[in-house]
């Protein structure tokens, strides 16, 4: 961590090894006190958080002044107790009687932010991808085993379709055979600054652990454009990829891939975006499949899917969509359509919430999060390289692939004295 703003941090280990289980609390309905870091996708946080019974937002945590003053009138124009805005998350880990950490910072932050808050005995909901990198999807994961915290990754879709995943390990159309899963847009050219962040906004604490890149100016990245330079991002595929991967591999009931590749280009706009807009990642599981198609630039409205998320099974199709399913038989009729229960961001941070009284288990542990993640960084390296990229099913480590693996850890290191540590 950046030694200018080091608080104490030998001392908040010590004290967290000694910190009772928050999750193993006598009080069935105990109040929940959280942070938020970060009000772009973390006012949407702040807002189910409102809304959840028996929670305090005891602090929001944002660099930018504006974004800041906003997310503290929200607050505190809405519940009772009055809640503190701070520039600089690090500064509230020492307060004792906060629970949990809710972490919507770019993805470079979520597994630096997610370290420091489970080592000061924070519990944490970390929004997807949940790292930036294989190397840090490893650590996320070893961290929350270590210190013994509860980490539910923001993939929401665990919770929504939940129901629909059982029916299909039920048989609804038998053994499954591949999945698809789509994503179209109309997202425009990068860095046109449409937006512009705050100018009073600290950038520094913003770019946090990433070093500067020579090649781009990230002041003009901030706070969205970012996803699609690989020095800050995972472009489409770690941006909304991860939702839809995470359900074909759930329901493939797969680990991680044997093989991966993921072609496409830039296409649309010509421009300085390093990410593709158009393209295709394949996996293969061995026993199944599943592709992923994506069109970041173009909405194809003329070929609407079926659904969010495809199954193929020997008795017919399934098409899901956030919180409801069809199945259709071998020639295309439809058979039955169901509804679940949803309920939108509350419900997938109040299943963490209730996790973290000793009501419920995660719907998404860190740990099985972090393998649908990978999918992401696999597909990467692979359309970075122009390769196949071959990994072992069972560990997702890379095969054979020299140059896949240099892009395993963040390409280019971090900035001195802020090097993630578990």
């Amino acid at each position: 961590m950046n030694r200018r703003t080091f608080f104490h941090q030998t001392s908040v280990l010590a004290a967290a090894s000694a910190l009772p289980k928050l999750y193993a609390a006598d009080e069935a309905g105990k109040k929940v006190k959280v942070a938020v870091v970060a009000l772009g996708r973390g006012m949407q946080h702040v807002q189910a958080l409102l809304k959840l019974p028996n929670v305090e937002i005891a602090y929001l945590a944002e660099v930018d002044p504006k974004r800041l003053e906003a997310g503290l009138k929200v607050v505190n124009d809405t519940q009772k107790v009055s809640c503190v805005g701070v520039k600089d998350f690090r500064t509230i880990l020492d307060d004792k009687t906060l629970d949990a950490v809710f972490i919507a910072t770019p993805n470079f932050w979520h597994t630096p932010a997610a370290l420091l808050c489970m080592q000061a005995g924070k519990h944490v909901y970390v929004e997807k991808p949940g790292s930036q990198n294989a190397q840090e999807a490893e650590m996320i994961v070893a961290a929350s085993k270590k210190y013994d915290r509860l980490v539910q990754m923001g993939n929401q879709r665990r919770t929504w379709m939940k129901e629909a995943i059982e029916a299909l390990h039920g048989g609804a159309i038998g053994p499954v055979r591949y999945g698809r899963g789509f994503y179209y847009n109309t997202r425009k050219s990068v860095a046109t600054n449409e937006k512009p962040a705050s100018p009073d906004i600290d950038y520094d604490l913003w770019q946090g652990p990433v070093p500067d890149d020579v090649k781009h100016d990230f002041k003009k990245l901030a706070h969205y454009d970012w996803h699609w330079f690989w020095h800050w991002g995972n472009g489409e595929l770690g941006n909304n990829g991860i939702h839809t991967l995470d359900i074909l591999r759930w329901g493939l009931k797969g680990d991680y891939p044997l093989r991966t590749t993921y072609n496409g280009g830039r296409y649309f706009y010509q421009d300085a975006q390093e990410t593709p807009d158009t393209g295709t990642a394949v996996y293969d599981f061995g026993h199944a499949g599943c592709e992923w198609v994506q069109s970041s630039s173009h909405p194809r409205a003329a070929e609407k899917p079926l659904a969010e998320v495809i199954f193929y099974g020997d008795n017919g199709t399934m098409g899901i969509a956030r919180d409801s399913w069809t199945i259709y038989d071998p020639k295309g009729a439809e058979v039955s359509k169901s509804k679940a229960a949803g309920g939108g961001d509350p419900a997938h941070m109040g299943n963490f919430i209730e996790a973290i009284r000793g009501n419920a288990k995660l719907n998404s542990p860190i740990e099985e999060g972090q393998k649908s993640t990978m999918m992401c960084h696999l597909g990467n390296m692979a359309y970075r390289t122009n390769t196949v990229v071959k990994c072992d099913p069972k560990t997702g480590k890379v095969l054979d692939n020299a140059e896949a693996m240099k892009l395993w850890g963040r390409d280019g290191g971090y900035r001195k004295g802020w090097e993630p540590k578990i």
